[in-house]
């Protein structure tokens, strides 16, 4: 069993602290942190920030004199890449800096890396630990774990309702049920997906923009950097898109998918980007929708629809992690319910792990996963 010292899993958790800084940021990329250790202490600590800047292993080279990096301890939640990128390959900035020691979280499962980074570092005879903290790691970087090994992105569902399990009047309003704290909260989701994936009836019907409001959610990214707006995915089989309305009118990249080519005046105008997709049973297919935007590299993706496609999603078995909020309301027998599922019998009803439940303001937060029955 792999042994570390007392000021590793100190380094690591800080480490693990610092990754969570481009939260927001990353994009495409993994967040990682990295600490420098020598003689007891904390030498030097960074993050990857963004794409195209340092990682987090070439950022704590760089702030600390090279005879002090010269037999320290690099500390990194990620694996050191070995290929070239953007950026150049750590391991070997690693090996070319000094180090005598590297200790990291979990190994890369980017198959360009996937363990070459640490048999670069053995090669260059420098003690190499894999495992500290590796669970948590992995939780900050399950959407680009599930990019790599499975091509498709981490699936968030979120979704509010009444105390009686309601989601809209039965004429269709739902604005408000939940709280500004719990809105709030759900900016935090939106603010580290890179997609967000409605439907054409929520689009209609609640007009909504779907960007994620920085200011107002006091999501806090690295100096010098703004994050992106999300891409937003629209989910139009019949190319019902209409031509004005708050989502278009609002800033952000826009994917109308659909079910047959169709025209879109905005299109001269560089604001939406269409993608034909194949149908099942007259609906978009929502696997290989979800291996498309793995292709576009994207890592976690939110989906804030209506009863129908989070329903899909369920029965599909495609989401990863639920979220559904609470609200102290009562909607009564007419109003909408919560998911479009069918199950014949007790025994097919789909069985969910609640996680967690805890207070977001006035409403209730619970959190998620799917049982394992087939």
């Amino acid at each position: 069993m792999t042994k570390f010292t007392d000021l590793e899993r100190l380094a690591m958790r800080r480490a693990l602290l610092l990754a969570e800084k481009g939260l927001y940021t990353t994009g495409e990329n993994p967040r990682v942190g990295a600490c420098l250790v020598k003689d007891g202490n904390i030498i030097a600590q960074g993050f990857h920030r963004a794409p195209g800047y340092p990682h987090a292993e070439v950022e704590v080279i760089k702030q600390t004199d090279a005879s002090l990096v010269r037999e320290s301890t690099c500390v990194v939640t990620l694996e050191p890449c070995s290929h070239v990128g953007k950026t150049g390959p750590c391991a070997q900035a690693l090996i070319d800096a000094g180090v005598a020691r590297v200790v990291v979280a979990m190994e890369d499962p980017n198959p360009l890396v996937a363990g070459r980074g640490l048999a670069k570092l053995r090669d260059a005879n420098i003690d190499v630990a894999v495992g500290l903290y590796s669970q948590e790691a992995h939780s900050l970087n399950r959407g680009f774990v599930s990019r790599m090994i499975y091509g498709r992105p981490y699936v968030w569902l979120k979704s509010a309702a009444s105390l009686d399990g309601k989601v809209a009047m039965a004429n269709g309003e739902s604005k408000w049920i939940t709280g500004p704290d719990a809105r709030r909260d759900v900016q935090r989701i939106r603010g580290r997906c890179q997609a967000i994936v409605t439907g054409i009836n929520t689009v209609l019907v609640d007009d909504p923009q779907l960007t994620v409001r920085h200011n107002e959610s006091g999501l806090i990214v690295p100096e010098g950097l703004s994050a992106k707006q999300p891409l937003r995915v629209i989910l139009d089989t019949q190319g019902r898109l209409p031509t004005s309305n708050r989502l278009l009118d609002a800033a952000g990249p826009i994917l109308w998918v659909t079910g047959n080519k169709y025209q879109h005046p905005l299109w001269a105008k560089r604001r939406i980007e269409q993608w034909v997709a194949p149908l099942c049973d007259g609906q978009i297919d929502l696997k290989i929708l979800l291996l498309e935007l793995g292709r576009r590299q994207i890592n976690e993706v939110l989906f804030e629809a209506g009863t129908t496609l989070l329903g899909r999603l369920i029965e599909d078995r495609l989401v990863d992690q639920g979220v559904l909020y609470y609200a102290p309301k009562l909607l009564g027998q007419t109003a909408r319910s919560l998911y479009d599922i069918a199950p014949t019998q007790l025994a097919d009803a789909p069985e969910v792990i609640i996680q967690r439940i805890f207070e977001v303001g006035e409403d209730l937060r619970l959190d998620w996963i799917l049982g394992t029955q087939a």
